[in-house]
């Protein structure tokens, strides 16, 4: 889609400008430094939207292995940040935004005065390395923008972005003995074997080529960058910190430590040397590449001529400026609308651009391919997001969604196993989480009319990668109508979960005319009832004999079946057919008590300990807010006889979930999908089952909102008598006639027009 000029901007929505005309500034609101008391998985550095490069500081070291096994510090730096960090080890180019697993945290710099020092030392002694001692009161984070005071070493230091190119400045004091450490040995979620090749070459005294090739969450990722410096460095050096090798080769004729071309090794540290005068900027342009170093170059040849650092932050923060518009809400609190734009800022970061501007991207079966017409994509963590991240995307940016689902069919063209993606990162399947929810974004996008791709083919791809017998209990589950508890630790929850992407399938091939397939898979959808066991009123783990497993405790998270959740979350996780669930459940008045005790009762810490997930903060009663199995669930009470009740619960989760803060979200934002729900049910409407072509009606916490849609249509959101305690819905009109029911169509959102809301403070008997 064509981004909108300003000027149409302002014409859709008179509420979102000052008195000058010009369209209010919604960057401002945007809070970057938002995770959780326990969790630090939001990075607050600089990143344009769906960027490849995310240019963010690392407060620590932490590695994953401790003493040959997993150290659980290590969690609490997913995103390579901590907030309670006192000290800052340098500043690297990728990074995941809210997930509960890691790696990247690739060529990290820092800049130093004095002795150089190579090791990062550690956070009780910073000065025993590179590392710096910093402030919050000397840090500011700003979309596309970042800025510390590194005290030890009295350099301010500022970051912001393009699309493939990170942008330094260093402002230096006077030293004759200033540096710049390039250290290829650093990562996130770190260990001893992790780097599996590195090779840098010195061009010149100015550029720097080089590539890394890592052994993570993505099993075989290479990485290449190119690096230019505003000023020439007058000396470097190299330092390989592998040795005792076998073989060494005739390397041994050169010294390559110093002011030597190349290196290549598993472990590697560079160092750059200056003199600095006070207040002296020194600039680097750092070039990421999937695909080779020259292609690098040529990025940052295309994205980033020139050394004007404050025009490449402009540039950046206009496009998210542009991204931002995209919904402009209307509220009388400052709060509300940061926590609003702080949640768009979160959902437009990924899935992130994958490919060089030629169009090359690395492949998953190795090769350099080309997109040849869309863009694309990486960092699919579609357990989370196909929930209410891509719903969004097929309103806000309905195009590039298209390019994200046809990266998804390039994936399972490439892909060995013949699958669509599950959690993909850099050409790379990790395999992390359940189902097969790739086939959910798909068919949501092809039901709402928003697929210009070969919709047959990617059906087939749908219905390959479901039918794909030996992935995680899909044979059993194709036999029995279940995953047998002796085949998997999370046989119900995976359950539930392929039969809600049958139910997927079904209505994509519903849409495209093909009864054979909708009748196979939407039989396949009711297999969520093969695991309810009513004599308990649960979703329970079935023996392969057919008999429910004896030991069985609903408040726990661990070995019960489920993955990150307990049987009382995931009983309610039937979004395809509410009406059955209610029905095998007991009926209306049950269903009604069962939702009233989730939201009431208190879940002790203990069943919930040993799940990293899952925090007290993300908690309210046993209802678990941070963590995605239970997004929709507040919603269910529209299916009961008290609706109202969902717009209760809605908008006290809104309150009691998100705030402006470091410690402002209740769970891991998941790649945009916790941000994604918070804007949906703010705006009063919300995608209970993807592949639906209806939203579910909630409640809405703002004045007004307009949405500006492709073609230069709105479609706005007026809410009368607005309030805190006015939660209750009294009436909706769509285009000035009574919405009947408690849902809104798809069409009805993007053809444009008006839904106005009668709040209440009272609720209808």
């Amino acid at each position: 889609m064509k981004k909108l000029p300003f000027l149409l901007l302002a014409l859709a929505s008179a509420n979102a400008f000052a008195q000058t005309g010009k369209p209010e500034k919604l960057i401002q609101y945007v809070k970057p430094i938002i995770g959780t008391q326990r969790m630090g998985h939001t990075y607050p550095g600089s990143t344009v939207p769906f960027g490849m490069v995310q240019l963010s500081p690392e407060t620590d070291t932490i590695s994953y292995d401790q003493n040959g096994k997993y150290n659980p510090d290590v969690y609490k730096y997913c995103a390579g940040y901590q907030y309670d960090d006192k000290t800052i080890v340098g500043f690297s180019h990728t990074h995941f935004s809210g997930t509960g697993h890691s790696d990247l945290g690739d060529i990290l710099i820092m800049p130093t005065t004095g002795k150089l020092q190579l090791n990062p030392g550690t956070a009780d002694k910073p000065l025993s390395g590179y590392r710096s001692a910093f402030s919050h009161k000397n840090e500011l984070s700003e979309a596309n923008y970042y800025k510390v005071k590194l005290d030890d070493h009295n350099i301010t230091a500022e970051l912001t972005t393009t699309t493939r190119v990170g942008i330094h400045q260093y402002t230096f004091p006077a030293s004759d003995q200033s540096h710049i450490i390039l250290d290829m040995m650093a990562g996130i979620y770190n260990y001893p074997e992790k780097n599996v090749w590195t090779y840098l070459r010195v061009v010149n005294d100015s550029t720097v080529i080089g590539w890394r090739q890592t052994n993570g969450w993505a099993r075989t990722r290479q990485l290449y960058f190119a690096i230019s410096f505003s000023k020439p460095f007058s000396g470097h050096g190299f330092k390989n910190y592998v040795s005792g090798s076998v073989y060494r080769g005739f390397w041994g004729k050169f010294n390559q430590t110093k002011n030597f071309p190349e290196i290549a090794g598993r472990q590697i540290k560079a160092w750059f040397d200056f003199k600095t005068t006070e207040g002296e900027k020194i600039k680097l342009k750092v070039a990421l590449s999937p695909v080779s170093m020259d292609n690098a170059l040529a990025n940052m040849k295309a994205e980033a001529q020139g050394w004007d650092f404050d025009k490449f932050k402009q540039a950046g923060q206009q496009q998210w400026e542009d991204e931002l518009h995209k919904i402009v809400i209307d509220t009388k609190s400052k709060t509300e609308k940061e926590n609003f734009y702080t949640g768009m800022y979160h959902a437009l970061i990924n899935p992130t651009l994958y490919a060089d501007l030629n169009g090359e991207y690395k492949g998953l079966d190795q090769n350099v391919h080309k997109a040849e017409g869309f863009n694309n994509y990486t960092t699919f963590s579609l357990w989370d997001t196909y929930r209410a991240l891509h719903p969004l995307f097929n309103i806000v940016d309905p195009d590039r969604n298209k390019d994200m689902i046809k990266s998804m069919l390039a994936h399972y063209d490439q892909s060995p196993e013949h699958m669509l993606p599950v959690w993909s990162n850099s050409g790379n399947e990790n395999w992390c989480m359940s189902g097969y929810h790739a086939v959910a974004v798909i068919a949501d996008a092809v039901v709402k009319g928003n697929a210009d791709f070969d919709t047959n083919k990617a059906l087939e791809a749908c219905v390959a990668t479901a039918r794909h017998r030996d992935y995680e209990g899909i044979g059993e589950y194709m036999d029995k109508g279940y995953i047998p508890d002796e085949r998997s630790g999370v046989s119900v929850s995976s359950t539930l979960e392929y039969a809600y992407d049958d139910w997927a399938i079904a209505q994509m091939a519903k849409k495209l005319g093909r009864e054979d397939i909708y009748q196979e898979f939407i039989k396949r959808s009711q297999n969520y009832k093969n695991v309810y066991d009513p004599k308990v009123g649960f979703m329970r783990p079935k023996l392969a004999d057919g008999t429910f497993r004896k030991n069985f405790d609903p408040l726990t998270t661990i070995n019960q079946g489920f993955i990150e959740g307990n049987a009382w979350n995931y009983t309610l996780f039937v979004p395809q057919d509410p009406k059955g669930l209610i029905n095998i459940m007991g009926g209306n008045q049950r269903v009604v008590r069962y939702l009233d005790s989730l939201f009431t009762m208190q879940l002790p810490d203990k069943f919930f300990a040993e799940t990293e997930d899952i925090t007290r903060d993300g908690i309210i009663g046993n209802y678990v807010h941070g963590n995605e199995p239970s997004h929709h669930v507040a919603y269910l009470y529209n299916w009961t006889d008290k609706p109202w009740k969902t717009q209760e619960r809605i908008r006290m989760i809104l309150k009691k979930m998100y705030g402006p803060t470091p410690d402002g979200l209740g769970g891991n934002d998941d790649t945009g999908q916790m941000s994604a729900w918070y804007i949906f049910s703010t705006l009063g409407f919300y995608p209970f089952a993807p592949g639906a072509d209806t939203y579910a009606i909630g409640s809405p916490a703002i004045d007004n909102a307009v949405i500006n849609l492709a073609g230069g249509k709105t479609f706005k959101i007026t809410v009368k008598n607005q309030g805190d305690k006015n939660v209750y819905i009294k009436k909706i009109e769509l285009n000035g006639k009574p919405l009947e029911g408690l849902s809104i169509k798809h069409s009805d959102i993007m053809n444009g027009g008006e839904l106005v809301f009668y709040m209440s403070s009272s609720h209808a008997k």
